[in-house]
């Protein structure tokens, strides 16, 4: 994977760079967390994992202020951001991706393919092929790509010989505000570890709107930056893989809140397409958080709404500032007829 990923150099000074991978970067923000000089922007999270824009999760506002310190690089848990001193990469283990243990499959696996399955990366690759010995088993090869692993356990979990090994880059608490989260699957469709997921009720149940697998979660906060009604909080309460100078890293990341997500977008409508079926307005987090009863077959009472309405047959954008970019409207509009697009920021 290495060989042919796509690479940006964030910043240059003397023989040291800062390199980017996006290919690679899960849109959690912890480089922003750590930067001394807050020359680092996540933002649009929702709207770029779940294809409705054509950006990365993270860019560099202010390049002539960085350091090219490497702090953010040393906290990224994907290896997303890379030091290099004349070309070549700094990841000794005072990096995290490079402390936490590569996850690894030992003699024991029977190549069921059961992790393969369940990967949510897709990183595993299994072969296999009945013996030609005349026994009854499966011989073949697992490959594990260590580059793209999110170290979320799952396959380990699902392992029936405990073949697997994974460390975890962070311990952590996760919590969400019932009352405020408005149901978008925003942080379902960000979560790299497949951690948050929607359970089916059944007829006439009431169940939790989200609910978490702690055992999947990496605490790495892309949910939270993702959330455009802030109902998430998750925070870092440990660097769980042993490494060197440690310690100024857990100043910056343990207990603090995952940073604000960058408005990085601007929605735009298409009049002449536009239903007037206001699904986009019932639909939008912010709306309905603004007034619950937007989805309660009163959206043609309501004078007022937050982002989005529908005048004259067609939809209009009432306050662009106040988006979170997670493109939930554009994912129902069956004409499409709103879009997020990239917007310049300083």
């Amino acid at each position: 994977m290495q060989d042919d990923m796509r690479l940006s150099v964030f910043s240059e000074k003397k023989d040291r760079q800062l390199v980017y991978k996006p290919e690679i970067c899960i849109g959690c923000g912890t480089c922003v967390q750590a930067c001394p000089k807050g020359v680092l922007s996540v933002g649009a999270v929702g709207a770029v994992a779940r294809g409705l824009l054509d950006a990365d999760f993270l860019e560099m506002t202010k390049r002539d202020e960085c350091l090219v310190c490497g702090i953010c690089a040393r906290v990224c848990p994907t290896g997303a951001l890379e030091l290099r001193q004349e070309g070549k990469p700094l990841n000794d283990t005072s990096y995290i991706s490079k402390a936490v243990k590569p996850t690894s499959v030992n003699e024991n696996c029977v190549h069921c393919g059961l992790c393969e399955d369940i990967c949510p990366q897709g990183c595993i690759e299994v072969i296999r092929e009945i013996s030609g010995d005349g026994s009854l088993k499966l011989v073949g090869k697992t490959d594990i790509d260590t580059e793209c692993c999110v170290h979320c356990g799952w396959c380990a979990a699902v392992c029936p010989v405990d073949a697997i090994s994974v460390e975890k880059p962070f311990a952590g608490t996760w919590t969400r505000a019932e009352d405020v989260c408005q149901t978008c699957h925003t942080c379902i469709d960000v979560c790299p570890a497949n951690a948050i997921f929607n359970k089916k009720a059944k007829s006439g149940e009431r169940v939790e709107k989200i609910t978490h697998r702690p055992d999947a979660c990496i605490y790495c906060g892309a949910c939270a930056v993702s959330c455009p009604v802030d109902a998430i909080d998750v925070r870092k309460t440990a660097i769980l893989p042993e490494m060197e100078k440690k310690g100024p890293l857990e100043k910056k990341l343990l207990d603090a809140p995952v940073p604000e997500a960058l408005l990085r977008t601007r929605l735009e409508t298409d009049e002449a397409a536009c239903l007037g079926c206001g699904n986009c307005v019932i639909v939008c987090p912010v709306n309905a958080l603004n007034n619950r009863e937007l989805a309660s077959g009163y959206l043609n009472d309501m004078d007022e709404k937050a982002l989005l309405e529908v005048r004259n047959g067609k939809v209009s954008v009432v306050n662009q500032d106040v988006c979170g970019g997670d493109g939930t409207c554009a994912l129902i509009c069956p004409v499409n007829a709103i879009w997020l697009v990239k917007k310049e920021v300083e």
